[in-house]
Order: C-alpha cells, then sequence, then structure tokens
C-alpha cells in the first residue's frame, strides 16, 4: 500500500526518468544527408578555382567584380533549374552566393599579394579557356547535388549539419569564411 508521501516520491522519479530518456533522445545527433558531403566538396572546388581567377585577375589589372558575367551565369543557372524542376530563384540566389564567395576569396588574396608586392609564381590558366568551361562543369554538377540536398532544406539540423560538415574542408580561414558565405542559402529553416 501506498503512503501519500510515497506516491509523490514516485511520480517525481518516473517524472525524472522521462525527462533523462527524452534528453538522451534530444542529445542524439540527427544525421545529416548523404547529399550534403558530396554538394560540400563542390562548392569548396568551385571556391578553389577563385585562387585561379585571382591570379588572372592580378595579371591583367581587371577588377574582380564583373556584373555582366555574373549576370549571364546566373540567368544561365535558372534556365537549367527549370529544365530540372527546381526554383530558378532559388537557384539564383545559390549562384549569387557562390559568386559572392568566390569574390571574397579573391579581393583577400589580392589583398595579401599586395601587402606582399607579388602573387606566387604559379602557372596561370587562361580565364575564358580553361577556368570558365570548369566553372560551367562545376555549375552542372552543383544543381544535381542542390537537387538532390533539396529534400534537406527545410529541416531544423540542417544548419548544425553545415556548421559539423564544413570543419576541416578548407585550406586558410579566408576560404573557410568564403565557404560560410558559399553555403549560407542551402538551408531555410
Amino acid at each position: 500500500m501506498f503512503t501519500p508521501l510515497r506516491l509523490p516520491q514516485r511520480l517525481l522519479g518516473c517524472a525524472a526518468l522521462g525527462l533523462f530518456i527524452g534528453s538522451v533522445q534530444a542529445a542524439t545527433p540527427v544525421p545529416a544527408p548523404a547529399t550534403l558531403q558530396p554538394l560540400l566538396v563542390t562548392l569548396n572546388e568551385r571556391l578553389n578555382i577563385g585562387d585561379l581567377v585571382a591570379l588572372t585577375k592580378w595579371d591583367s589589372g581587371k577588377p574582380i567584380q564583373d556584373s555582366a558575367r555574373e549576370a549571364q551565369v546566373i540567368a544561365n543557372a535558372k534556365t537549367l533549374a527549370a529544365d530540372r524542376k527546381l526554383d530558378p530563384q532559388d537557384v539564383g540566389q545559390l549562384l549569387a552566393a557562390q559568386m559572392e564567395a568566390n569574390k571574397l576569396v579573391q579581393y583577400g588574396l589580392l589583398a595579401k599579394w599586395r601587402a606582399a608586392g607579388k602573387a606566387p609564381d604559379t602557372p596561370r590558366p587562361d580565364l575564358a579557356n580553361q577556368i570558365r568551361p570548369r566553372l560551367d562543369e562545376l555549375q552542372n554538377r552543383l544543381l544535381q547535388q542542390y537537387a538532390d540536398f533539396l529534400p534537406y532544406r527545410n529541416d531544423p539540423h540542417c544548419a548544425n549539419w553545415l556548421g559539423k560538415a564544413r570543419v576541416n574542408l578548407t585550406k586558410d580561414r579566408l576560404h573557410e569564411l568564403a565557404l560560410i558565405r558559399a553555403t549560407g542559402e542551402l538551408c531555410t529553416s
């Protein structure tokens, strides 16, 4: 037979056990979808091409900002988005974020090289004939990987997945910040 004193103690014990079990379940991280890592690798690869673009801008003295080219790339991406049944506006924002991140890398590197008085002595690929075709290929891959990741954009864990998946993916702080910018449009929650 329960005494009135024991009943609340048992209820408190059950409640505490329930809270403990609930907190253990809540603390168990939800794994990131398998589609996230390939997407981040592609975004990072695109950012690393920014190093090559920066070298061509250093050599040519051309400005980093190329609004006409950016508008052309975004328009092309929106057309491809419609073909893949993706929202053209979302794809336009995603590509705009990639270009902003890429420019962040370029501005950072050019500032570093100006301070040093020289750029690295590495081979310079041709912007129009070598770099842009690589960017176009990466854009196609990026759109497919974005489509694969699309069902997870609204997941409440999306931002945490991104934070963890970006760790150790980049080669330095500049590229890390650029990758944060590049992934800024991936999660909507």
